[in-house]
């Protein structure tokens, strides 16, 4: 990076390590992201308003918070920009289920010990498709699951379930 201002190289590292990018939210849509009260959510529903006498057009946003489910709302001028979270999904395989916790493993052998197996419906398709597996005693027999990542807010959590082999 050589004849790269220290000013432009500052901007570069801080946007390499970010969490969130900012957008117009006139550029928000149904089904992406967006951080409102400070919280990851998905977009569920979008309406704006025509622009008014004195003002800009409107973006009423309804979205679910992608960790608890919560239903949040918002009401932003198109042209202001909003915070984005930046999101990401791997899959891990499941090695154990000890207790509450679940101990997986990616494919570059790095293991993750500091999950719960979560409390909804996935939670029980995980703790019954590992039952199976332990009761079929097959190598053969794979569990993995995805893991929805957001550093913004610190979270983690598994969002499906799928069974390889058997």
């Amino acid at each position: 990076m050589e004849g790269m201002e220290d000013d432009e190289q500052l901007q570069l590292a801080s946007a390499a390590g970010s969490t969130t990018y900012p957008l117009q939210c006139s550029c928000l849509r149904k089904g992406g992201h967006v951080m409102i009260k400070q919280r990851p959510c998905k977009i569920v529903e979008m309406s704006t308003s025509k622009t008014g006498k004195h003002g800009h057009a409107k973006v009423k946003m309804v979205a679910l918070d992608i960790f608890d489910g919560t239903k949040k709302e918002d009401l932003c001028p198109s042209t202001h920009n909003m915070e984005v979270p930046i999101v990401s999904r791997n899959d891990w395989q499941v090695t154990m289920i000890q207790d509450d916790y679940v101990t997986l493993m990616n494919d570059k052998g790095e293991q993750k010990e500091d999950l719960m197996v979560p409390e909804d419906d996935c939670g029980a398709e995980l703790r019954k498709q590992y039952e199976a597996m332990e009761n079929a005693n097959n190598d053969k027999f794979i569990l993995t699951v995805t893991v929805l990542t957001c550093k913004k807010v610190d979270a983690e959590k598994i969002i499906a379930v799928k069974v390889q082999g058997a």
